[in-house]
């Protein structure tokens, strides 16, 4: 026993000073979606400060597919040491594990939570083309042509994909679903009439809306944000009950030191709380919640309680 607890130490005081040492090389973080979406673009923000403040690169590295779940599984896979994190997602840590009939990893025992980052309003916007101004229109237009919309979502999983498919169950309509590989060329599509609509986070569909080039039906979540309190949400529109919020947050490797999770959340908090991101956040539509890690625990197990059901009723599933 004496020989056990001894090894205990031994590790205990490893893990503590490679915590205070660090970081001593590049960090990674893992984005695992492509370039311009909102996980990328803040997963970059926090990045760039970082490595100034710690005077050790901190890069940022897309690594797609799945759903998200390729790049989270390698973070999943990666030692615990705090030098790759990934932005796991409402799709990658809640909506995944009930949507895919295989997971390499599980949400929640193979990841140690650090901190929410933001929550991204969304908007559902539809091509110039199609013959709605609002959300009763496009019902009723979907419900006259069965199967002649279709809906563009970031991948598999992603919220953009689960709103399109609560919308079908709540509207009873029939649209059909062409996921992409991110944002960008889902919004590329789009923007050129390949696909006539999509519920997309306010940070990266906003800037289209406002230049004419997609006309805005309503917002996804629960209240009108700030940033666009002229339109209604879906709920009070057509269909009450009607709530997608996406979220994006940090998690190490499980088996991460306290002492690296605690630092990464408190730069966390300490970047996205700036005036400067603030202001941002409101102009965009999102928000950032401080949590400590274990609350940031506990919101992705209620994530994933919550959005089980609505996968299953929805009758989405990836095989």
């Amino acid at each position: 026993m004496k020989v056990f607890a001894l090894v205990f130490l031994l590790i205990s005081w490893s893990l503590s000073a490679a915590a205070q040492s660090y970081p001593s090389r590049t960090v990674k973080i893992i984005v695992p979606f492509p370039v311009g979406g909102v996980a990328d673009i803040y997963g970059r923000i926090i990045a760039a400060r970082l490595s100034e403040t710690w005077s050790q690169p901190v890069v940022v590295e897309n690594r797609t597919g799945a759903g998200g779940n390729i790049g989270a599984d390698l973070v999943a896979k990666s030692p615990p040491d705090g030098y790759a994190l990934v932005i796991g997602t409402i799709g990658t840590h809640a909506v995944n594990v009930s949507l895919f009939s295989k997971m390499p990893y599980d949400p929640v025992r193979d990841f140690a939570p650090i901190a929410l980052i933001l929550e991204a309003e969304g908007l559902l916007v539809v091509h110039p083309s199609v013959p709605a101004h609002s959300v009763p229109e496009l019902i009723a237009y979907a419900r006259a042509n069965p199967g002649k919309l279709s809906f563009a979502s970031a991948g598999m999983g992603t919220a953009s994909h689960l709103a399109g498919e609560l919308f079908k169950s709540m509207a009873k309509v029939d649209m059909t679903h062409i996921p992409y590989k991110g944002n960008v060329p889902a919004l590329t599509d789009l923007l050129a009439g390949q696909t006539s609509l999509i519920f997309a986070t306010m940070p990266t569909v906003l800037p289209h809306a406002k230049a004419g080039k997609l006309r805005p039906l309503a917002t996804i979540g629960a209240v009108r944000p700030a940033a666009a309190p002229e339109l209604p949400t879906v709920a009070e529109a057509a269909l009450p009950g009607f709530e997608v919020t996406n979220w994006v947050g940090f998690f190490a490797p499980a088996g991460a030191p306290d002492d690296i999770v605690r630092r990464w959340n408190l730069e966390t908090q300490r970047i996205m709380q700036s005036p400067e991101i603030q202001g941002r956040l409101l102009n965009e539509g999102a928000r950032f919640i401080p949590m400590t890690p274990a609350q940031f625990g506990a919101f992705v197990k209620a994530e994933i309680a919550k959005w089980a059901p609505v996968v299953r009723a929805s009758g989405a599933r990836v095989d």
